[in-house]
């Protein structure tokens, strides 16, 4: 994994509500999700689940990606996930 690799990643938390984040490494990510070190909104909402990722993207590729997949509508975040995962 090389330095300015940036994934963009979808979880759907215990409650059924999603998330939308980026991180250099995602499973590391993840586990301070679990471990309530995560983002304010996943808090007290985990186990979570990975759903998808995009990416690796630069930051502000990334950046830009979340702020997209935020912005649309939730039956549709998954299948824009897909659409815009990139691949080395």
């Amino acid at each position: 994994m090389e330095e300015d690799e940036w994934y963009v990643y979808l979880l759907e938390c215990q409650d059924g509500t999603l998330y939308t984040g980026i991180a250099k490494d995602v499973e590391r990510r993840i586990r301070q999700h679990e471990e309530g070190a995560g983002a304010r909104y996943t808090r007290g909402r985990g186990p979570f689940r990975l759903l998808a990722t995009a990416g690796p993207l630069s930051q502000g590729e990334a950046l830009q990606c979340e702020r997209s997949v935020k912005r649309v509508r939730r039956a549709d975040k998954l299948e824009y996930m897909m659409m815009h995962s990139r691949r080395r």
